[in-house]
C-alpha cells in the first residue's frame, strides 16, 4: 500500500490534447461567433443526435438550466413525484418553477425510483414524474410509462449520468416526454459545463430553443418568458472533440469498474452494483455500500481513511435531498418514510473512476478499503 503523491479525486475530466483544441479556437476567433446557435453548436447537436440515437436535442449552458427549462416547456405545475436520492439540482429545478416535490422511496438494487410506491403518492395536484437514472442505471421505464399513461402525467427523466446508455440496444433517451442531460466536467462526456434536453418532435424542439433564448421566435417576436441558457461555441467545440474519443473513454472506465469488482468481490460487508443484463453502461460512477456491522467499520470511517491517503471518494448522495433544510419540512420528506433511501445514503461511497486513473492506484484504493 503506497501513498499517492497527488490527490486522487472521485473523478477527473477527460481532456483532449491541447494542440487538438487550438484549431477550434482559431476558427472561433476567425468567424467571431461566440454563442447564439453558432456553427459548432449546430454541428454538435447533429453529431449528438447521430451518436445518441435521438431525433432532436437542444444544447444548454448547463444541465440545471436544461431541467428548469424542460419543466417550463411541458407547462408542469402543482406537484411532481421524484426521488430523494440524487444531486440537489434535480429538486431545485422544481423549486425554481414553484413546483412542490413529492419524494418517493428508491428500490434496493439500483437505487432508482421505486415504481411500486409512485401511485400512492399521486394526488389531484400531481402533473408529472421526475425520475433519475441513478449512476446511469435505467429506471423501470415501462412501469413509469404505464403509471403516467393511467394518470395522464408527464415524464421528464433526469439522465445526467447516462451518456450513451441503451437497453436492448434502444437508447434510454427515447423514453419519457423529455430527457435532460448534463455535460458537466465531472461527467463521462463533458463540454466543461453544459447540458441538453432530448425531445421527440420538431414542435417541442422549437419551443425549447425559444425558451432558452429569452423566448425569441424571431428578431422582434417574443413568444414566452424565456431565459438565457444557450451553450457557447467554446463549449460546443469541446464537445465535438470529446465525441471523437468517447468510446475509448467509456471503455477505460469499464476496465476500472471491472477491476474494482474483482478486487472487492467477496469482502464481507461491501456491496457493489453489477451491470444490468441487456444494458450498455457508461460507468459514470462506481458506488459501493458499506454495511458497518458486517464490515466492522462505517462508511464515514472508510471515507476518512481514504482521505488520509490523498484519495477523495464522494458520498453520492449524502445527505438525501429530503434531508436538506429547504425540503425537510415537506410531508413526503419526513424521517422513516423512505427507509431504503435512508439506509443507502448512510452506506454509499463512490470510488474514483476516470480514464486516466492508473490501475495501480485502483489496486491501492482496494488495499486501503480491505485494510
Amino acid at each position: 500500500m503506497t501513498q499517492p503523491e497527488k490527490k486522487i479525486f472521485v473523478t477527473q475530466p477527460a481532456l483532449p490534447p491541447l494542440e487538438e483544441f487550438i484549431p477550434y479556437l482559431e476558427k472561433i476567433w476567425e468567424n467571431k461567433i461566440l454563442t447564439n446557435n453558432g456553427p459548432f453548436h449546430q454541428e454538435l447537436e447533429a453529431e449528438l443526435c447521430n451518436y445518441l440515437g435521438v431525433k432532436y436535442i437542444s444544447l444548454f449552458c448547463n444541465g440545471t438550466m436544461a431541467l428548469i427549462t424542460a419543466l417550463q416547456a411541458l407547462h408542469i405545475t402543482g406537484e411532481v413525484i421524484t426521488t430523494p436520492f440524487s444531486f440537489v439540482a434535480t429538486t431545485h429545478a422544481l423549486w425554481w418553477n414553484n413546483i412542490k416535490p413529492v419524494f418517493v422511496d428508491i428500490e434496493a438494487d439500483y437505487f432508482t425510483l421505486n415504481t411500486a410506491k409512485i401511485e400512492a403518492a399521486i394526488t389531484p395536484n400531481t402533473t408529472a414524474i421526475l425520475p433519475v437514472h441513478v449512476y446511469g442505471n435505467p429506471c423501470n421505464m415501462e412501469a413509469i410509462k404505464h403509471i403516467a399513461d393511467t394518470y395522464n402525467l408527464k415524464v421528464i427523466y433526469d439522465a445526467a449520468h447516462t451518456f450513451g446508455v441503451t437497453v436492448k440496444d434502444i437508447p434510454i433517451l427515447q423514453f419519457g416526454d423529455l430527457s435532460v442531460m448534463s455535460f458537466h466536467a465531472t461527467k463521462v462526456f463533458n463540454t466543461f459545463e453544459g447540458g441538453a434536453i432530448v425531445c421527440h418532435d420538431e414542435t417541442m424542439k422549437k419551443r425549447i430553443d425559444n425558451l432558452k433564448n429569452f423566448g425569441f421566435a424571431g428578431e422582434t417576436t417574443v413568444v414566452a418568458p424565456g431565459i438565457n441558457a444557450k451553450m457557447n461555441e467554446v463549449q460546443a467545440a469541446m464537445g465535438l472533440l470529446q465525441l471523437k474519443t468517447i468510446d475509448a473513454i467509456i471503455e477505460k472506465r469499464k476496465h476500472i469498474a471491472e477491476l474494482y469488482r474483482k478486487e472487492l468481490s467477496g469482502v464481507a460487508g461491501i456491496r457493489f452494483l453489477e451491470d444490468i443484463p441487456d444494458v450498455k453502461h457508461c460507468y459514470s460512477y462506481f458506488p459501493i455500500l458499506i454495511d458497518k456491522d458486517t464490515f466492522g467499520t462505517s462508511r464515514d470511517a472508510v471515507y476518512e481513511t481514504l482521505k488520509e491517503h490523498n484519495i477523495y471518494g464522494r458520498r453520492y448522495f449524502y445527505p438525501l435531498i429530503s434531508q436538506f433544510p429547504t425540503y425537510k419540512g415537506l410531508e413526503s420528506a419526513q424521517a422513516g418514510k423512505m427507509p431504503i433511501a435512508e439506509k443507502v445514503t448512510e452506506e454509499v461511497i463512490c470510488l474514483p473512476i476516470y480514464p486516466e486513473l492508473d490501475l495501480n492506484a485502483v489496486m491501492n484504493i482496494c488495499d486501503i478499503i480491505r485494510g
